[in-house]
């Protein structure tokens, strides 16, 4: 059988070389749209009840904008298109006509039963005849018959005749399925034929020469410059530049505030007539006596002079914005209440990169100081304002009235809950700083807030007793989140604040990798709710970093370890507090000589003021030699009677073992034999530290 190459001039398969591309794309970008997203802001639950803030359709629309960018929209609308083109092609494949892909029925052409014996297959041919033999039938253009269609008509109807009667005919039909015998077969090029006609040659190389010099190199290239141009951190590589340049380390707060400011983000989001835009009149709000000690958004003499030193331009205006932000200043414009609330989330983005920069540089001071800012955006505080700020419903002036006038230290949320019941009626109701219900619902928040309260912290290596130099340590973590200001706690089981070693096998443990439970195995990770933070335009999980510093030299010993899912549910099946003991572990190695070590552990949280943990720890190194001498005590044994050493054990009057029989010998043997005690052997391998809280 012959193979004949054609073009598909009729378009009837180039509707599936449309489709299977279509496929191609939209299978992948479905999948990628669809998949559940591993973001945990998109997964934890919230704080409630969720008291609304003045701006609140401001705040929310610009939320709106983030989660849109999270959504990555150009992959929903790419599925979109690509779904639509694969249901149009299918509307194409069931529609056209495919006669080339028929298959040739002799008695459908008849329209005689499969059953029907030859006498009545000429006779019903003989019926037909009369009707349709071009000498019979007349061209009808309202049928859309002529004279072409009928005699065509004809042929099919006398070759299905003969076929059925005709013998070798009939041969050739049951045979090759075709009354002529063994036909070529026909593969059809999806592609028209218009495409290779004479005279579009050259549109067709130009449409190829788009393709694959113009348009394939500009999307890699975009795609290449859009990987290159921002950093690990998703900021860009310019703006990296300048916060590497505002690096200080005896940077403060407000340094932290006044060095985001150069991010080039603001430069494009302020770009033209924005960066001068109610300028003066942002300042002047700012800047104003006002709620704050310093300014009415809190500004330190330090940081208002950096502001005044800026040139006009976006990076002043943007840092004028985040001011305003901070001491929640209430401005008058529209477009600039819309640009109050959408630099922070840019800010806390360029924060992450900060901290990297101040890792890099080891230095504890900047450090905590980049993770206070990020606090303060989170919550819309300036630095140096109050924790309670926190709470639904207090502001400067109500924390004023529940602190006193000349209180000159703040009340954290956990202190203000750890006054009596009615102690705090006195303070925030009596007083007239809140109504009943403002002062219910901020309470309800406050206990809601997630304390990470360490319970004891440690050090270990794994499957020793003792740490001895350049070992890998594990210092571990034991904490429980526990409601600000209660009292009445559950007792700690002694056995959690254990941390025995992983059986034998398990590589993860060994390895220090987080090991997650059932739960968190099954796709539901256990996080604490999302961060209650109502002037923040964008959902954010809370993080939790632990690290080890040198309070002396005001150096990081081992850099931070950052957790935000815990190895144990938060709440119950009733949805009270578990106070289960969460784990924190964190891995590094020993110092090269014997000693005794202490460091500063600094678990800061980086969405809420006044909960972070400082405490003194202490590693003891000791001499390798102390390790190797246990295991030798542990390894040594009594001398047997047959031995020399045993026998000259005897002649001292010594108790001597006797020989130990094989495991073979008989039950009344085995009843006369004695052997030493072996002492159990300990796996836990934890070295006492003294943890004092300061």
């Amino acid at each position: 059988m012959s193979t004949d190459y054609n073009y598909d001039d009729q378009a009837q398969f180039f509707p599936y070389f449309i489709l299977t591309i279509s496929a191609l794309v939209a299978i992948p970008t479905t999948y990628s749209v669809l998949k559940p997203s591993k973001e945990l802001a998109d997964t934890a639950t919230r704080i409630e009840p969720t008291a609304k803030v003045k701006y609140q359709d401001v705040i929310e629309g610009h939320r709106k904008v983030e989660k849109r960018k999270e959504l990555k929209t150009k992959r929903i609308w790419t599925a979109v298109l690509a779904w639509s083109m694969i249901a149009y092609m299918f509307y194409l494949i069931m529609v056209t006509a495919r006669t080339a892909l028929k298959i040739w029925d002799p008695y459908d052409v008849l329209g005689v039963a499969r059953s029907a014996t030859e006498k009545q297959i000429k006779s019903h041919y003989r019926r037909l005849s009369l009707t349709y033999h071009p000498d019979k039938a007349q061209p009808d253009a309202s049928k859309n018959t002529t004279i072409e269609s009928i005699n065509e008509q004809w042929v099919e109807m006398t070759k299905a005749f003969k076929a059925l009667t005709d013998e070798e005919i009939r041969n050739n039909y049951l045979q090759y399925g075709h009354p002529d015998g063994k036909q070529s077969f026909s593969m059809g090029i999806a592609l028209p034929k218009f495409i290779v006609s004479d005279g579009n040659g050259k549109y067709v190389l130009l449409i190829y020469g788009l393709l694959l010099g113009v348009l394939l190199p500009y999307f890699v290239g975009r795609w290449w410059y859009g990987q290159q141009k921002r950093t690990r951190d998703k900021v860009l590589v310019a703006s990296a530049g300048h916060l590497f340049k505002e690096y200080d380390h005896e940077i403060t707060e407000g340094g932290v505030i006044n060095a985001l400011s150069s991010g080039q983000e603001y430069q494009d989001m302020l770009e033209g007539s924005k960066a001068d835009h109610g300028i003066s009149k942002l300042e002047q709000r700012i800047l104003a006596p006002g709620q704050f000690p310093a300014t009415a958004a809190g500004l330190s003499l330090k940081d208002r002079k950096k502001l005044e030193e800026l040139d006009e331009g976006a990076r002043r205006k943007a840092l004028a914005l985040l001011w305003a932000y901070l001491g929640r200043i209430e401005l008058d414009d529209k477009e600039l209440v819309s640009e109050q609330y959408q630099v922070a989330p840019t800010a806390r983005l360029l924060n992450q990169s900060f901290v990297s920069i101040a890792l890099a540089y080891m230095n504890t001071a900047p450090l905590l100081a980049a993770y206070h800012a990020s606090q303060h955006i989170i919550q819309a505080i300036p630095p140096g304002g109050s924790p309670l700020l926190q709470l639904p419903y207090f502001t400067p002036d109500v924390v004023r009235s529940i602190e006193g006038a000349e209180s000159r230290t703040h009340l954290t949320v956990q202190g203000l809950l750890e006054l009596s019941d009615a102690e705090r009626r006195i303070r925030c109701v009596s007083s007239g700083a809140l109504s009943k219900e403002q002062y219910n619902t901020s309470m309800a928040v406050a206990s809601q807030l997630p304390l990470l309260k360490v319970e004891s912290a440690f050090f270990k290596v794994v499957g020793e007793r003792f740490i001895t130099p350049s070992s890998l340590v594990q210092f571990v973590v034991k904490a429980r989140f526990v409601p600000p200001g209660k009292k009445d706690l559950p007792p700690v089981d002694p056995k959690e604040l254990e941390d025995p070693d992983p059986v034998e096998g398990d590589l993860d443990a060994l390895h220090g990798r987080k090991k997650e439970d059932k739960e968190a195995e099954a796709g539901k990770p256990i996080q604490p709710p999302l961060a209650y933070a109502p002037y923040f335009a964008q959902d954010h999980a809370p993080q939790w970093h632990v690290f080890l510093a040198d309070s002396k030299q005001g150096k990081i010993v081992v850099p931070p370890f950052s957790f935000s899912t815990f190895n144990k549910p938060l709440f119950d099946k009733m949805g009270e507090p578990s106070y289960a003991i969460q784990t924190l572990k964190m891995q590094f190695g020993a110092p090269p000589q014997v000693g005794r070590y202490t460091f500063t552990m600094n678990l800061v949280c980086d969405s809420y003021i006044g909960m972070d943990t400082r405490q003194e720890v202490t590693l003891v190194i000791d001499e390798a030699s102390k390790a190797q001498d246990i295991v030798e005590e542990e390894d040594i044994s009594e001398p047997e009677e047959d031995s020399i050493a045993g026998q000259v054990s005897a002649l001292k009057g010594d108790h001597v073992p006797r020989k130990k029989k094989p495991a073979a010998a008989t039950a009344e043997d085995s009843d006369d034999e004695s052997g030493t005690d072996e002492e159990d052997d300990v796996s836990e391998t934890d070295t006492d530290t003294d943890t004092d809280d300061e």
